[in-house]
């Protein structure tokens, strides 16, 4: 039995669902079969991965050399994974500038990137007999992940064609800092990716790379997407489509700004590093996918009240302390 899932959204664009060995269990590959051949996102380097592509685009009377262009819309590896092995086939790899400046040069330095993020988590209080687990998962990632070697970029502003449309490029940023959207305002349709998302919130999460304040940008992201207005969005998982997307985006700006008073409460109660307050706000039991995230996304909750003069910040024995006052 085929492993992909294929809807058609809009003349030729079709979307396909690829597993993913993550909770969301899949992600959405977009294919427009108009010329040139595109894909929006490229989903896992994983042969599970590559095989549900294969049977999706088959169905499409295509193949993975018939794929002209690749538009990533940012570079985690559910998304970014396979660009290196279709850029290697023949495909051009196109993403946001900021995206390549910062998640684009993780992947192609990475083996200098990991001490520095695991070093980050350390000082931010991760207790350091977790850092074998920690550095096992991140070298687990880093295989899901065929890095692509010449990129061309895009700026916010550009158009796209996509099924004989064209598309206004987006950057949404926040839970990646150049996480690219395209806009089609005639059918009031947003591909979204995982700016905004159903059933789940995006992580918005800090990482040692990433711009200063994610969370305010995201902020930034939520109120661009309300503006729209659109009618459907196609979604990064949990979709392929959804519905409601203004309306989504008010409560997730809602679910972010109770974070941010749970927190504040809390370090006013108790000064702490952001691992005990991830504890806090993530207390059911957590695994190294999920812990790497629940840290993440607390330091960016932090870091919006500390860079807003709600929080202060000071080093005590090399570990990073909240406490209230700016």
């Amino acid at each position: 039995m085929s492993q992909a899932t294929v809807t058609r959204v809009l003349d030729t664009l079709h979307v396909l669902e690829v597993p993913i060995p993550f909770p969301m269990k899949t992600v959405t590959v977009v294919v427009d079969t108009a010329q040139p051949v595109t894909l929006v996102d490229a989903g896992l380097y994983t042969p599970e991965a590559r095989t549900a592509l294969e049977e999706g685009l088959a169905q499409l009377g295509l193949k993975l050399s018939d794929v002209e262009r690749v538009i990533v819309t940012h570079h985690h590896p559910d998304h970014y994974g396979m660009a290196g092995v279709l850029e290697e086939l023949g495909a051009e790899i196109y993403m946001l500038g900021s995206e390549w400046e910062r998640g684009g040069l993780y992947w192609r330095d990475w083996e200098n990137w990991l001490p520095k993020q695991l070093e980050g988590m350390h000082e931010n209080g991760l207790p350091r007999d977790l850092h074998d687990s920690q550095e096992q998962f991140h070298r687990f990632l880093c295989g899901l992940v065929r890095p692509a070697q010449n990129v061309k970029l895009l700026r916010e502003g550009q158009t796209v064609t996509l099924a004989g449309r064209e598309w206004e490029v987006l950057c949404l940023n926040g839970h990646a800092d150049g996480h690219l959207s395209l806009w089609l305002p005639e059918e009031g349709l947003l591909l979204a990716a995982d700016a905004i998302l159903p059933k789940i919130t995006p992580n918005i999460g800090l990482w040692i790379y990433s711009r200063p304040n994610p969370l305010a940008d995201y902020f930034g992201t939520l109120g661009q997407i309300a503006a729209l207005g659109a009618a459907r969005a196609i979604v990064g998982h949990h979709g392929p489509l959804m519905t409601e997307v203004t309306a989504r985006a008010k409560s997730l700006k809602h679910h972010h700004h109770e974070r941010l008073d749970f927190l504040l409460g809390v370090v006013r109660q108790q000064p702490d590093h952001a691992y005990a307050l991830a504890r806090r706000m993530f207390t059911r039991s957590l695994n190294e996918a999920n812990l790497r995230f629940a840290l993440a996304e607390t330091l960016a909750h932090l870091e919006y009240l500390r860079l807003e003069g709600q929080l202060g910040r000071e080093s005590r024995d090399g570990v990073l302390i909240y406490h209230s006052g700016g």
